[in-house]
């Protein structure tokens, strides 16, 4: 045998080891993976199912879905609230959890900036009352609530703030389902 062929049949050597010593963490990695969590907490990425309660200072419930179905989301997604996100983090099925977001950390102060003056024929006369729920729809199509704020005899003003703009939030959580 030459030089030359020792060392390709060595290199094929190594390689062909390589391989088998690199599959085998492999397989051990992919049953571990096939056995579910006994009790997962929430985290990044997984699926959770809620029952919640969210009440506002002096008590009112703004929503709640106790009793229906349970809201499912996946954390770190921005589908919540960040801070109510961020509060739930390492929770798992069964716990419950009351959490307090200043209007802050909910959705924000009240930005006069969003309010709308327009000419009182422009609303159906049934809406022109304070507190009056409409759909407004923006240039891109979208289509957003917004609240009669003010009415008098030639205009409306229409508010486009979120609903709970302003608002410090109070939630009663009880954590499911953790996936």
């Amino acid at each position: 045998m030459d030089r030359t062929s020792y060392r390709n049949r060595s290199a094929s050597g190594l390689v062909v080891t390589a391989c088998l010593i690199a599959s085998i963490p492999a397989i051990a990695f992919a049953q571990e993976a096939a056995e579910p969590e006994e009790n997962p907490l929430i985290a990044n990425g997984r699926t959770v199912s809620i029952e919640y309660t969210l009440t506002l200072d002096g008590g009112e419930v703004a929503d709640s879905n106790v009793g229906g179905d349970p809201l499912t989301y996946q954390q770190g997604t921005g589908q919540l609230l960040p801070a109510l996100e961020a509060e739930l983090e390492g929770l798992g099925a069964g716990q419950s959890k009351e959490v307090e977001l200043s209007a802050e950390q909910g959705y924000g102060p009240v930005n006069e900036e969003l309010y709308q003056k327009i000419g009182i024929d422009q609303i159906p006369e049934e809406a022109r009352s304070v507190g009056s729920m409409l759909v407004a729809q923006a240039p891109n199509g979208q289509q957003m609530p917004v609240r009669v704020r003010e009415v008098s005899e030639a205009e409306v003003v229409i508010d486009h703030n979120h609903p709970l703009a302003g608002k410090d939030l109070h939630f009663a959580i009880k954590v499911l389902e953790v996936e």
